[in-house]
Formats: C-alpha cells, sequence, structure tokens
C-alpha cells in the first residue's frame, strides 16, 4: 500500500534557503509527498530585505505566514540545523497544523534558549566575524568536508551572511514543549567540535522521540539526498 501523501514544510538552515534543497524535490515528488521549502526574510532570494532587526521571531513568523497563506495542515515540520529553532517556535505556534516533527541535524531548543545558548563555543568568533563585517550578519561557516566541487560551487556562490540577531534571540514558548511526535536525525560523520551530539544524547534518552542515526555529514540534502530521503520517508510511514 503506498504511504499516504505528506506535505514536509522545510525551516532550512542558517546562510542557506529553500533553494539548497533542489536536490530533494524529485525525491520527495517520487515517494509521493509535496515539499514545501520557502526561504527566510534576509536570505537566498530575499537576501535583498536584509537588515539588522531581522531575528529568529521573523523567520518564525515567515514559517507561520506560508502555513497560514498556503492553508496547509497535517504539516511534517522539517527543521535543519538553525532551522531547528524556526521549527520549535513554529509547532508551539501552529500546533493544530503539526501533526509530525522532525530535527535534522538541528538545534533542539529548550523555553528561553538562544542558539548561542546551545553553542556557545560558536558566539565569540561569531560576534568577532560581525564586528569585521557590516557590523550586524554573520558570514557563512564552510559546507562539509565531503561536499563535492560542484556542490561546493554551486553552494558558496548563494549562501549569504545571516543576521546575528538570529542566533541571540532567545526562543519563548507559549505553550510548554511541543507535544506532537518527534524525531530526531543525528547525522554522524562528525565535524570538528560536534554541536549537535548533545541533542543526540538527549534525545535517545528523552521519553517521546524517535532517533535515527544517518550516515552522512552535515548537509544531507546537498551530499547524501537519497539517504535523507529513505530516513524521512520511514519515520512518516
Amino acid at each position: 500500500m503506498a504511504p499516504r501523501a505528506k506535505t514536509f514544510l522545510l525551516c532550512h538552515g542558517a546562510w542557506s534557503g529553500g533553494w539548497a534543497w533542489k536536490k530533494m524535490h524529485p525525491l520527495m515528488a517520487q515517494a509521493g509527498h509535496r515539499l514545501m521549502a520557502p526561504t527566510y526574510t534576509g536570505l537566498g532570494e530575499r537576501a535583498h530585505l536584509a537588515n539588522p532587526s531581522v531575528d529568529l521571531g521573523t523567520h518564525i513568523q515567515d514559517i507561520l505566514n506560508v502555513i497560514a497563506f498556503e492553508d496547509l495542515s497535517d504539516i511534517v515540520l522539517l527543521g535543519h540545523s538553525y532551522g531547528g529553532m524556526v521549527a520549535t517556535g513554529v509547532a508551539d505556534r501552529a500546533r493544530e497544523r503539526v501533526t509530525q516533527l522532525i530535527y535534522l541535524d538541528a538545534f533542539v531548543p529548550r523555553d528561553g534558549q538562544s542558539l548561542f545558548d546551545l553553542n556557545e563555543g560558536g558566539r565569540e568568533p561569531m560576534r568577532k566575524a560581525v564586528s569585521s563585517g557590516d557590523g550586524y550578519r554573520i558570514p557563512p561557516n564552510p559546507p562539509p568536508p565531503d561536499t563535492s566541487p560542484a556542490d561546493l560551487d554551486w553552494l558558496n556562490a548563494r549562501r549569504v551572511p545571516m543576521p546575528i540577531k538570529c542566533f541571540e534571540t532567545r526562543l519563548r514558548l507559549e505553550h510548554g514543549e511541543p507535544a506532537m511526535p518527534r524525531s530526531y536525525i543525528y547525522c554522524t560523520r562528525l565535524p570538528p567540535g560536534d554541536v549537535f551530539g548533545q541533542f543526540a544524547q538527549r534525545t535517545k534518552s528523552e521519553e517521546g522521540w524517535r532517533y535515527v542515526e544517518l550516515d552522512a555529514s552535515h548537509a544531507p540534502n546537498v551530499t547524501a539526498p537519497e539517504a535523507l530521503m529513505k530516513a524521512l520517508s520511514e519515520i512518516v510511514a
């Protein structure tokens, strides 16, 4: 029996955009699902909207507006990397629309936490990079080392600096921990200073989580799309 078609709504990672998920669209369609990959304010094709006031709340509102204007329901919300911050806020405010929450090598904040609270090692280097740049944006981290040269060219031409406020904003949850089924996909090809191991440990041991490991580096949407699709299909089946 074919699995029921799902609508996956992406909350993408930092410096990136919906564009970085282009390899996933045909795979989603082939599996009978729909992938919606909007881009946050100030990034990707919306880079011209960047300004110092853009923060985590702006990006949560971006996704909430997609849900409202596209009239989406029964959503599988997929947060990648920084997108875990965004997805957690979206799930909190659109609880009746989101049926599953999947974190892909992503930050899983609790109420009152910012990304910098969860990645303290990154805070000072990133603040320094901002002050030597335009004063409000963090230049992109390099893509994973196993990214192919062609993909590196594609990514590096399109990744843009990110407003630091996105990393400084503390997430406020109005309804406590999300109540819908949650899954964590941990990418096991670790970068130096693996910041996501803490969430792998938490979600492996905490009630209410499904924990999955993927033999890929941090951006499997680029480097291991088929393996990622397989993992996502198994979770939603």
